[in-house]
């Protein structure tokens, strides 16, 4: 107890130096913390603004199957039906997914292609419920979405390449549509395609009651993974197929947020370490005959190691306390201000263990090295400091 006393007193036996030291580590704190908060809560609002409405993760059927055949018709933008893609799934399977729980929202699409007559360049159909375009990442740039059967809309690079624009016609399988919208979905092989009502394509390619696939939307992206092995785990003729070249996108730019704001935090927690050495190493050597009368009554390396370090470390704690009510203060002050809008700040404990694991690691290396030096001290050497 009278250990402990000791190292409490000479903490603030030099309230200056003292002071300088919880500056300095606390600065470094609150660098970690507000912008963990910061780079945090833009993570979560960059990932939520890039999968609204998109869909999460797409179920296709575990087994695959062939498609049908078709014939075109007279004119140049007729399309004759190619092939099915892939197995199909009972249509009825799309309600049973709805059920699950953590399931936000789900819809079957059928996807067909199709060959120009003459130029013999496929063309992807793809059959989904109008109103729920959006979990195919669709966007409509001119016109609207379709309302009844006989109505399509058509991607921006098939509108250019068969010189197709809103109010135009198409002829698919010897059926007319009119195109009443132009989407983009920002992928090459989609926006070179069509979208009509599900019920229309399967009335074409005969696959009335089956869809190929069933694009779903999860309550929560980040458990997207667990609610896949849900839905397999239920019902094993379904297996997952993410895009993953989006998914991959988007998780690169946000590791690229989160890698930025981690070197900034780590750059002020480097300088932090510095103040921390070079007040401790001060301390030790402003205390040298301190330290040598004590050595010379008996304490020994490990007990003036032990004094030198616990000074470090609690000073640190201090710094920690100080430092995570000054980062959180500030950024809770910034958002009030309304100067970081549309960012919600990411509270965690991960966030504040790790601010904590930090100031503690760097308690104990800045006072290692003065802690080691001073236990190395020869009290006579030590008595002869002036």
């Amino acid at each position: 107890m009278k250990f402990i006393n000791l190292i409490l007193k000479n903490i603030f036996r030099n309230k200056s130096r003292t002071f300088l030291a919880l500056l300095g580590i606390s600065i470094g704190i609150a660098a970690i913390v507000g912008l963990g908060l910061v780079s945090d809560g833009l993570t979560a609002s960059t990932e939520k603004t890039l999968t609204a409405g998109a869909a999460d993760f797409t179920l296709t059927s575990a087994s695959s199957t062939g498609g049908s055949g078709g014939q075109g018709g007279p004119d140049s933008a007729m399309m004759s039906q190619n092939s099915s893609s892939g197995g199909t799934i009972n249509q009825t399977r799309v309600e049973d997914v709805l059920k699950i729980t953590g399931v936000e929202d789900a819809v079957g699409a059928l996807q067909s292609s199709f060959t120009i007559n003459g130029s013999q360049m496929p063309v992807n159909a793809i059959g989904i419920d109008g109103s729920k375009l959006s979990l195919a990442d669709a966007v409509i740039t001119n016109g609207s979405t379709y309302s009844t059967g006989n109505e399509v809309i058509i991607g921006t690079t098939a509108s250019k390449t068969m010189n197709k624009t809103v109010g135009d016609t198409l002829s698919i399988s010897n059926q007319t549509f009119k195109i009443v919208g132009i989407y983009e979905t920002g992928n090459f092989m989609e926006d070179g395609g069509v979208f009509m009502s599900l019920s229309s394509l399967q009335n074409i390619t005969n696959s009335t009651g089956t869809v190929s696939s069933i694009m779903v939307k999860a309550n929560n992206t980040q458990d997207s993974d667990n609610l896949i092995n849900k839905i397999e785990a239920a019902y094993p003729d379904l297996s997952n197929t993410k895009s993953m070249a989006s998914m991959g996108r988007m998780n690169n730019g946000l590791e690229t947020i989160s890698t930025g704001a981690w070197a900034i935090s780590l750059l002020a927690v480097l300088i932090s370490g510095v103040i921390v050495l070079i007040i401790m190493i001060k301390s030790v050597v402003e205390r040298t005959r301190e330290i040598g009368v004590l050595k010379s009554v008996g304490w020994t390396n490990k007990r003036v190691m032990t004094m030198i370090l616990g000074e470090s470390v609690i000073i640190t704690v201090m710094a920690s306390i100080v430092g995570l009510i000054i980062g959180v203060g500030a950024v809770e002050l910034l958002s009030i201000s309304n100067l970081i809008p549309n960012i919600q700040l990411a509270f965690s404990a991960e966030l504040f263990l790790k601010a904590i694991g930090v100031a503690l690691l760097l308690g104990i290396l800045g006072g290692l090295y003065p802690a080691y030096r001073a236990s190395k001290l020869s009290p006579t050497e030590a008595l002869r400091y002036e």
